[in-house]
């Protein structure tokens, strides 16, 4: 090391609103600075940000792709030469990894996004040769590797063959504008909300099919981007529920939205871990899920946070009883600041960061 500090630089590829760009901001916001020196790279551009990085060393590469940013990011290792850098999304993993093939010092920690078997099917991943050589350099050159859920951690043990010493299971922290709401919710007409991307995994549309079964009066709020917009439109429309349901782009209102609704409804198939339904239950607002590979089952406690559900049928059984009888705002709250909160989070970073510098 150059000085009694740790130099640590997170990558990542923008800082459009999105889960894995709203974690590492915040990790990297919030390294304790009389340890650390830190520094966040964006390949992207700044009018993009989502995210407040104020006060926070931050360097934008404004590329339009991480493909395009391979030799600003070799040079910016070469002169700058960090400690560790920390990388999320698997193609700015690979990059990174083939570049710090040349500077053997530096450590790479890389922080996984999904589950890899559920993002193939989704995303119709082809294998290659090229491809698998290219995994294979990327774990090996890894010094460590941060999942966000069990399943995770347990999905790269036992498919992928990771070594299990390399595996770090961290969960997503809560960020500070997520607090217990003080609203009383007094809604004579139930409100519904689901943020997120609007994609084929998360679901939507077996939403909409428990809601259209609902018989009493509700309100119901999707916010988000996607290339799922339009089916989601049509399936409200064939559902006959254009009066009762309403989609808004991503906001930074997210919060109010949350704290006036009354239950945060989830359909995704698969989660790495749902950072939208853990902000709702800090505010107070209770969930309700679908059973699903990853991290929602580490954050919801049947019946004292939410419910799952195994199919559309309990998943109404669980919503007309949360009508009937709502969940305690401060307990809901509760459960998950004892295990989420961002000072507890943070400390697991940077207890990582320390182990691998000693490796």
């Amino acid at each position: 090391m150059k000085n009694s500090k740790i130099d640590v630089v997170f990558v990542l590829p923008s800082l459009v609103a999105g889960g894995a760009e709203r974690v590492m901001s915040l990790v990297a916001k919030n390294l304790n600075s009389n340890e650390f020196n830190t520094t966040l790279i964006v390949i992207g551009y700044k009018k993009d940000k989502a995210y407040n990085v104020d006060g926070l060393n931050v360097v934008y590469l404004n590329e339009p792709r991480v493909s395009k940013s391979f030799t600003k990011l070799f040079r910016h290792m070469s002169k700058s030469r960090p400690d560790v850098v920390i990388s999320c999304m698997a193609h700015l993993n690979t990059v990174l990894a083939l570049i710090l093939l040349c500077f053997p010092k530096i450590k790479l920690i890389n922080r996984e996004a999904n589950i890899k078997k559920v993002t193939a099917l989704y995303h119709l991943s082809k294998k290659s040769f090229f491809g698998n050589i290219l995994k294979k350099i990327t774990n090996k050159r890894t010094n460590a590797i941060i999942c966000q859920s069990y399943d995770m951690a347990q999905e790269l043990i036992t498919e992928f063959k990771i070594p299990k010493s390399k595996i770090t299971t961290i969960n997503n922290p809560i960020s500070d504008e997520f607090k217990l709401s003080q609203h009383t919710k007094n809604n004579t007409v139930k409100k519904y909300i689901t943020v997120g991307r609007l994609h084929e995994e998360k679901g939507h549309l077996r939403l909409l099919n428990v809601l259209s079964k609902l018989k009493t009066p509700f309100r119901y709020t999707i916010i988000g981007n996607g290339e799922w917009k339009n089916n989601i439109k049509k399936h409200i429309e064939k559902l006959g529920l254009k009066t009762q349901v309403e989609l808004i782009d991503y906001t930074n209102k997210i919060p109010k939205y949350l704290e006036t609704s009354d239950v945060f409804l989830q359909g995704s198939f698969a989660e790495g871990f749902p950072n939208a339904l853990l902000e709702s239950c800090a505010i107070g607002t209770p969930v309700i899920a679908f059973h699903a590979i990853g991290g929602t089952n580490e954050i919801i406690e049947h019946s004292v946070n939410g419910y799952l559900a195994k199919d559309e049928d309990e998943f109404l059984h669980y919503l007309k009883k949360l009508n009937k009888n709502p969940l305690n705002s401060q307990t809901v709250s509760q459960s998950v600041y004892s295990k989420f909160n961002k000072d507890l989070i943070i400390k697991q970073f940077e207890d990582l960061i320390k182990k691998v510098i000693k490796q």
